[in-house]
């Protein structure tokens, strides 16, 4: 039957002959010391495994420290220099106040502006700035844009929902999205590119779905010039203006003319009225 020696509550050293119980108590003393020595080397493997995981918790929370600092450093700098949203906020805010010396500061000098309301393209920081200049004019006083969220991309690319306000209220078919594309100079986030998109005050509704129906089936039904046709359309249009200009513009033009003029006098017979219907309600209602 084993035997198991307990050496102070140390860890147990089994003793697998029953016969070396009989032996004198002088005898038992080199299994003690073979226990004890066992305990020791247990003690010491025990403590370096110990000391080894201190160390290695050390060296983790060292590293964890290393890049919490290298992150706040990079976050630190990348804050410093501003965002696309920071710089369309910016483009907008400047116009809205009129401060066409920082809005030079953003456009780049190869921008590039397609406006949908326009026939070409703006191209080049100048005739960017010139249209810029324009538009502030316009807008006096107590026209300011309005705008929604600012949506990012990648590669410095933003997105943004807008409408004009007068006095904080809406005016209507001003609602309109843009586009644009950003890149860092320096320490700075400049304009690039920007594609402009204006609610069109005409709603054809249904009327839009007949005519891409019938511009489908002829371009299906000639597919060679409809090659030609979207390969230079500006050629097409400059066609359709001389013969406008020939046939049509000489009958049309001056129709418009009296039309224009009617609806001139028109208004000024109103403000004429209105104002005399104040003066009155004044001397009536003081």
């Amino acid at each position: 039957m084993a035997g198991v020696v307990n050496l102070s509550g140390k860890a147990p050293c089994p003793l697998m002959c029953s016969k070396t119980l009989a032996r004198p108590a002088h005898g038992s003393l080199p299994f003690k010391a073979t226990c004890q020595l066992k305990n020791q080397t247990m003690r010491i493997t025990q403590h370096g495994i110990c000391v080894r995981w201190q160390a290695t918790n050390r060296l983790s929370r060292d590293r964890k420290l290393v890049v919490a600092m290298s992150s706040n450093r990079n976050s630190s700098f990348t804050s410093s220099s501003p965002s696309p949203s920071e710089t369309i906020n910016k483009f907008y805010t400047c116009i809205n106040e009129k401060n066409l010396k920082q809005l030079r500061e953003i456009i780049s000098e190869e921008c590039y502006i397609e406006d949908c309301s326009f026939p070409q393209p703006l191209q080049g920081k100048k005739e960017v700035m010139q249209f810029l200049e324009q538009l502030t004019a316009s807008m006096g006083q107590n026209v300011k844009f309005c705008i929604g969220h600012v949506c990012e991309g990648d590669d410095f690319t933003a997105g943004v929902k807008w409408h004009l306000e007068w006095k904080k209220s809406q005016i209507p078919f001003t609602k309109g999205c843009s586009f644009f594309e950003c890149s860092r100079m320096g320490e700075r986030m400049i304009i690039r590119n920007a594609q402009v998109v204006i609610e069109s005050p005409i709603k054809p509704g249904v009327l839009v779905l007949t005519l891409l129906k019938t511009l489908t089936s002829l371009f299906d039904d000639f597919p060679k010039a409809t090659e030609w046709f979207l390969k230079s359309p500006h050629v097409i249009l400059q066609w359709i203006l001389r013969i406008y200009s020939i046939l049509v513009a000489p009958f049309v033009n001056p129709l418009l003319e009296g039309y224009i003029q009617l609806w001139n006098f028109i208004a000024r017979v109103l403000l004429s009225a209105f104002k005399l219907l104040r003066y009155i309600t004044m001397i009536f209602f003081k």
